[in-house]
């Protein structure tokens, strides 16, 4: 399909367009063309050399759009008392926590209902301190106080029916919970945690408190013996297709548990498929008595 005109450079007429465009579309791009000239269109003859360029722009009808999303690198702090410490949020691909998620992957892809595995780990010169989670929200976006959220942690407490806490130093924060997606046209989700550092052993500090079932129960912080709340994040996570082959992302202990059902489905058919020949093997002919 081809649309015609023309654009012109001069004096124009009261109720003349000032440019026109040619728009040629095709299969894959669609093509923006425009013709300037010096001609006056008020003049019936010239006798000077017209000026003609001609110039087009071409845009494909259809193009992949990639955003980029960065890994976070370690948080870093200072309070009084503790002096400078670090928070380090990561993914990892088992409850082992041994391997945690490239950052060159992110955003990392999961299954619906699928495991994730999360660490927290608290760095500091100080001795004797302990890491305490408050609270971890997740979000489509990140930003802490985004309208759309859902309460994983809250006062210490769990409110996820999945989560699953491992044991680790007490400078690391180690849990688990099935992977989800929020309702709506929101792909990704972010990860966001208030964390506390305090010294060990020190009665009345947040770390000490634990679970808090309300607010009420919360009581003044013990200067000196506790760092200030600080908020960290991590992600995005992303739904991975369930008819991929293969995520672009780490599959984190999923490919393994397919593999081990796919194996007791092939371990089950041998044996009924044995069982049926062996019986089949063994069925008494019928007898015939002559006459």
């Amino acid at each position: 399909m081809v649309y015609t005109t023309k654009l012109h450079h001069g004096k124009r007429r009261r109720g003349e367009r000032d440019y026109q465009t040619f728009i040629e579309e095709k299969d894959d791009n669609i093509i923006f063309k425009n013709e300037i000239t010096s001609a006056n269109p008020l003049d019936v003859i010239t006798r000077q050399h017209g000026v003609e360029i001609v110039f087009f722009c071409c845009y494909p009808k259809q193009t992949n759009l990639t955003l980029g999303f960065t890994h976070k690198n370690p948080y870093a702090f200072q309070d009084k008392g503790f002096g400078a410490f670090t928070f380090e949020f990561e993914f990892f691909e088992t409850q082992r926590f041994e391997k945690q998620v490239d950052s060159n992957v992110y955003p990392v892809e999961v299954y619906l209902k699928q495991m994730m595995f999360m660490q927290i780990e608290a760095t500091t010169s100080i001795p004797n301190t302990e890491l305490f989670v408050e609270t971890c929200k997740a979000s489509p976006y990140d930003n802490a106080n985004s309208q759309i959220s859902y309460t994983i942690i809250e006062n210490g407490c769990m409110r996820d029916d999945t989560v699953t806490i491992y044991p680790g130093p007490k400078t690391h924060f180690r849990f688990g919970m099935e992977a989800f997606e929020f309702i709506g046209a929101h792909e990704s989700v972010y990860i966001t945690c208030t964390v506390i550092l305090c010294q060990t052993g020190v009665p009345g500090t947040r770390c000490s408190q634990g679970c808090i079932q309300s607010n009420s129960g919360r009581k003044r912080r013990e200067t000196g013996a506790e760092s200030s709340s600080h908020s960290i994040s991590q992600g995005p996570l992303r739904l991975a297709n369930i008819s991929d082959s293969k995520l672009s992302g780490p599959s984190m202990s999923l490919g393994m548990n397919i593999l081990l059902v796919a194996g007791c489905f092939l371990v089950c058919g041998a044996v009924i498929y044995r069982s049926r020949r062996s019986r089949a093997k063994y069925m008494p002919l019928p007898s015939f008595e002559s006459d």
